[in-house]
């Protein structure tokens, strides 16, 4: 089987978060004695649960992490570092051919035209009428 790059690790936070990265070294990485590290393209790998007929099965997502910045270099503070571990053959792989494409994706624009709308009363009597029955649904119900 082939090594994976060197340089594409994953990254687990104190929050709990994996992020898998191409972790620079030499001289573009920030000196030692610095408080920061230098990650490229990091891809928050999300696990996703799905049903399959033989039962569950996680899905592993590749996901940009820093989605509203077009930056590709990323400093983080190291003391919210919990382990720096080398990627697998397979995570390697599935990180370069997303990291690939990592220009490609769009950064979000939050939409700034959004108009609030008042309901008519109508309306709002409706939704009014659907709460309530749900409200008496939930009240006759028997918790065992």
């Amino acid at each position: 089987m082939h090594q994976p790059p060197q340089n594409i690790k994953i990254i687990k936070l104190i929050n709990g978060e994996d992020v898998v990265v191409d972790l620079p070294v030499g001289e573009k990485q920030l000196p030692e004695n610095s408080p920061l590290v230098r990650i490229i393209k990091p891809l928050l790998i999300k696990y996703v649960p799905q049903m399959t007929m033989v039962g569950f099965k996680d899905y592993v997502a590749l996901i940009k992490w820093c989605s509203y910045t077009p930056d590709q270099v990323i400093t983080i503070p190291k003391d919210k570092i919990l382990t720096i571990t080398n990627a697998s053959v397979q995570m390697a792989s599935s990180y370069l051919n997303v990291a690939n494409a990592y220009e490609d994706k769009p950064v979000p624009v939050r939409n700034q035209n959004y108009e609030r709308q008042r309901l008519t009363d109508e309306e709002n009597d409706k939704i009014n009428e659907i709460f309530d029955e749900l409200e008496d649904d939930w009240d006759n119900k028997t918790i065992h």
